[in-house]
């Protein structure tokens, strides 16, 4: 009885390491990204209990995104504000500690609660992945996009592939390999883009240095996804 009380605590102290290591150790969200919270023309975003909704003019498909670990999850704000002005509404989820396999099936709510025809789960980096174990478990999403990661699980569902050919983050050996997990994959490769400009939080450490900016790299981004929606729905 002993030795299980000791291993309870050493959980505990383990959790509440990972809280306090987590809680201060984050890309933040840089001010054009806040920016949006304020003012965005023809896109009503707003506070909902996990994240953001970012309501633009569609009502039939809804993306909703995962971010990367350790990223502020309002840091993708003008990505999605992008698609939901090309007519597909955005969901970004605000993860626990802002680490994406913490709250993995974050989706769920999201779809219980509203209405949408069709719903694809988008991730970056490790929310990719997150994302991406989530589709492999659900039949509840009708594709997924992966910006700069990879599934290491059968994907069923259509997939579209996303990174920067500048992206020195990206293990692209691995992400070769899991190409034989999905059935249905679609890629796109953005010329001097990298790994961190997908949100606005920042030059990553390790990351490759691009040739074009955030916002070029983010509306290439948007209109890919569009245009993959579009080919599905």
């Amino acid at each position: 009885m002993k030795k299980r009380y000791i291993a309870i605590i050493i959980v505990l102290l383990a959790i509440v390491s990972l809280s306090i290591y987590s809680a201060n150790n984050y890309s933040p969200a840089d001010n054009e990204a806040l920016k949006y919270l304020n003012v965005s023309e023809n896109v009503s975003i707003s506070k909902v209990s996990n994240g953001v909704f970012l309501d633009g003019p569609g009502n039939d498909t809804a993306v909703i995104f995962y971010p990367g670990a350790k990223i502020e999850y309002t840091s993708y704000l003008p990505l999605m504000n992008n698609l939901a002005l090309k007519g597909v509404d955005s969901y970004i989820v605000e993860m626990p500690l802002n680490l994406a396999f913490l709250g993995m099936n974050s989706a769920d709510d999201i779809i219980k609660n509203s209405n949408y025809s069709h719903y694809v789960l988008a991730g970056h980096s490790l929310g990719a992945y997150a994302a991406s174990s989530y589709c492999a478990k659900h039949n509840n999403v009708d594709a997924l996009v992966l910006l700069a990661g990879y599934s290491n699980k059968e994907i069923d569902i259509p997939v579209l592939s996303i990174y920067g050919s500048n992206d020195k983050i990206l293990n692209l050996e691995t992400y070769n390999d899991s190409k034989l997990h999905y059935k249905n994959f679609t890629e796109h490769i953005i010329e001097g883009g990298n790994h961190g400009q997908f949100g606005n939080y920042g030059l990553q450490k390790g990351d490759g240095k691009a040739t074009i900016n955030s916002t070029q790299q983010q509306n290439e981004t948007a209109n890919e996804i569009i245009k993959f929606i579009d080919s599905l729905f």
